[in-house]
């Protein structure tokens, strides 16, 4: 069972997360910069008999509130996942990042190692290639719009998704206002963390959509030769979100990685 919860983070911008599982070790999953914790779901329900879970819902997203622009950074979604973990007394936890997600993770490993297991990283990259530019294309398509959703089904559109999981996107890219989105889309491509990769010294695990066309193997190839010791794997049959595209998949290959990495 899935269950909500709503939190202030230290800079009074809200937070929250959906949760499952009340025994084990912590996992926390950290969504991408489309999407909401929702997308963790079929995650939430299959790890839920062996792990506590808590999919965070990240500040500007929609699906709890957006606030105000200013607040929208990476330092601040580091923030969020803190204050979760926190209010749920994670005190170490594998964080599962997707895109944002993984951007998430490095921002909150340069703060708080010690709060960390291990970590999963799934269609992310330590630097996007000239991501001030393609943040900034991105929110020009967006000048002069009052709400998300026309671009939300034109992004969608160009994902290649099935049906089922293009109106799942469209519905959740949809909550975000324009601001809040243009804010977290900054945030998410124009960080720099490659030289934290090597100081990683957690169990980590890069997974990589077979079809991502977003972020290719070759960004997911830089952070495994980054990280002493990280495993890789690509996901058959998934795009950018391999754990909505594939969940079956995308599960195997997190327990099979989670049985060695947390004892």
């Amino acid at each position: 069972m899935i269950e909500t919860m709503r939190v202030e983070a230290p800079e009074g911008a809200v937070t929250g997360a959906r949760v499952s599982g009340a025994r084990g070790a912590a996992l926390i999953f950290v969504h991408g910069v489309g999407s909401t914790a929702a997308i963790w779901d079929t995650q939430l329900d299959a790890f839920s008999a062996d792990f506590r879970c808590a999919a965070v819902e990240l500040r500007g997203n929609g699906a709890l509130e957006n606030p105000d622009p200013a607040l929208i950074t990476r330092e601040g979604f580091a923030s969020d996942v803190l204050a979760v973990a926190d209010a749920l007394g994670f005190e170490t936890f594998t964080l599962v990042g997707c895109s944002l997600g993984g951007i998430v993770a490095f921002e909150l490993w340069k703060c708080v190692p010690q709060r960390f297991d291990s970590m999963v990283i799934v269609g992310s990259f330590a630097r996007y290639p000239d991501g001030d530019n393609y943040a900034r294309t991105i929110c020009e398509g967006l000048a002069g719009a009052t709400e998300m959703r026309a671009f939300a089904e034109s992004r969608a559109a160009r994902l290649g998704l099935p049906p089922e999981r293009y109106r799942e996107t469209v519905e959740q890219m949809g909550r975000k206002s324009v601001a809040c989105y243009c804010a977290s889309t900054q945030a998410t491509w124009t960080g720099d963390y490659r030289d934290v990769l090597s100081t990683i010294a957690v169990p980590a695990l890069v997974l990589c959509g077979e079809r991502d066309a977003i972020a290719p193997a070759a960004l997911s190839e830089e952070i495994v030769a980054g990280i002493p010791g990280a495993q890789f794997a690509v996901v058959e049959n998934a795009g950018h979100v391999a754990n909505a595209d594939a969940p079956e998949r995308f599960n195997e290959l997190v327990r099979e990685f989670l049985s060695v990495a947390v004892p």
